[in-house]
């Protein structure tokens, strides 16, 4: 594992705190399964760190049901796939900081190539960099580790629990790096592990090359069979029937980035954030 410390000075180590509660039964895979929020999520998503513009968020982006759903709890290690600001690390990093890990995987920037996006992650890194260092009672124990997104490690083999990614499926597709970042997942998950997968969804399957943001759910689920994973389960926790996937500028158009006429506003405050598929994957 290439880890770097982040910490007041640096990175960190996670570990994780609270959510216990009785595990979940997840219904047949294609099933809307039905979520039983666990308490040290909903303690962790009702934390007084977080950002106000991120809680304004959790309407669409259901963060206590979501990680339930995925079987995140304290104890765990906990991959996160690149986090960007750290939406998800601020209820993350607090909830697996006294029992667990929490790691915040990010791409190294020493493997994009000048021009093809390099400085872009070079400033994520910066910025999760300091976001954390400026609260370190929340993030001090939390781990950053880089990859090179052509060839993924994301830490030793069957050393994670849980990996989770939010949103990320598409850029992959476009850069044809979806293949070996699903295997990645599949190598650092210890058997029985889960894969959580939240993605914009498409009305249905797009080409490789589609720039609208969106993926269809039975792409995502191809991709991850096709590494290893069995789909454990769906649940629509993050359904949104508003969006008619249909937008001028993608799913670019839409809440929070708002790529939009400004005349649009209003439409487009109407529709909210995209429908997103929700599916947990694990490996046998």
């Amino acid at each position: 594992m290439k880890a770097r410390s982040l910490s007041c000075a640096c990175l960190f180590t996670v570990s994780t705190l609270l959510l216990a509660a009785p595990a979940m039964a997840i219904k047949p895979a294609g099933a809307n399964a039905q979520v039983a929020i666990t308490p040290a999520v909903q303690a962790a998503v009702d934390g007084k760190g977080r950002d106000a513009a991120n809680v304004k968020r959790d309407a669409y982006r259901h963060p206590a049901q979501t990680l339930s759903f995925f079987g995140v709890e304290p104890g765990k290690t906990v991959v996160e796939i690149t986090p960007g600001g750290g939406w998800y690390s601020e209820i993350l990093a607090p909830l697996l900081r006294d029992k667990g890990t929490y790691v915040a995987a990010v791409v190294d920037p020493k493997a994009v190539a000048e021009g093809k996006g390099r400085d872009y992650q070079q400033r994520q890194i910066d910025g999760l960099q300091k976001k954390f260092a400026a609260t370190p009672g929340m993030y001090d124990k939390a781990t950053v580790v880089q990859f090179d997104p052509n060839a993924p490690t994301f830490g030793a083999d069957n050393s994670a629990d849980v990996v989770l990614t939010f949103r990320n499926v598409h850029n992959w597709r476009t850069a044809n790096q979806a293949e070996g970042m699903f295997k990645g997942f599949y190598k650092v998950l210890k058997p029985g592990g889960v894969l959580g997968v939240v993605e914009h969804r498409a009305k249905t399957d797009v080409p490789a090359d589609d720039k609208s943001g969106y993926v269809g759910q039975a792409q995502v689920i191809a991709m991850a069979e096709a590494a290893g994973f069995k789909l454990a389960g769906s649940s629509e926790i993050n359904t949104n029937p508003r969006d008619t996937k249909d937008h001028p500028n993608g799913v670019w158009t839409l809440p929070p980035v708002n790529n939009h006429d400004a005349a649009d506003d209003a439409k487009y405050k109407a529709i909210g954030e995209s429908d997103r598929m929700t599916l947990r994957f694990v490996k046998s």
